[in-house]
């Protein structure tokens, strides 16, 4: 039997985006910077994320209630800021590839078309049941331990978990 290190595949069966198809189920590895910097370079994502979350309190993202409001349609206001998101991020994708923006020490932002599979709709399924249930999503979570939320460390615990879990089971799941 064929040592994995040493095995070649034959050059009929290689697709030419192989290698990207691959590199592109570990986001980092698409898209990460071959630059180096020192630690303290990361303190300017710690500065967005804090104002990221008083951001997300002062417009009462973070609150149970709006996401409650929000499952049940009783409410626009989630909806208004997932969809003031939603267009600012496409016109931001829009004028990067526009106008060929870079990042902010000159290196080329590249864009990746993903293929469409089930395993999408059934872990976008799995999140929103989540989301209901909890009034959390991954990205609030922090700003609502910084509220006093103490409680949402049971749902950061959970997903933590489920984040180990995909990864245990990521192989044999459908991408």
């Amino acid at each position: 039997m064929a040592d994995i290190q040493t095995f070649q595949a034959p050059e009929a069966l290689v697709s030419p985006d192989t290698d990207f198809e691959v590199r592109s189920l570990d986001t980092m590895c698409v898209n990460e910077s071959q630059l180096q910097h020192p630690w303290w370079y990361n303190l300017k994502y710690a500065l967005v994320g804090l104002i990221f979350g008083i951001t997300f309190v002062k417009a009462e993202i973070v609150s149970w209630f709006r996401i409650q409001e929000m499952f049940r349609l009783q409410s626009f206001h989630m909806y208004g800021v997932i969809g003031t998101g939603v267009v600012l991020g496409a016109l931001s994708v829009w004028l990067i590839k526009r106008y060929k923006v870079r990042t902010i020490y000159g290196e080329p932002i590249e864009f990746h078309n993903k293929k469409f599979n089930k395993g999408q709709i059934i872990g976008g399924t799995i999140f929103g049941l989540g989301w209901a249930m909890t009034g959390a999503c991954p990205g609030p979570l922090f700003a609502q331990i910084g509220t006093g939320a103490f409680v949402i460390g049971a749902t950061l615990l959970s997903a933590i978990a489920g984040t180990w879990i995909y990864g245990y089971f990521r192989e044999r799941l459908p991408h």
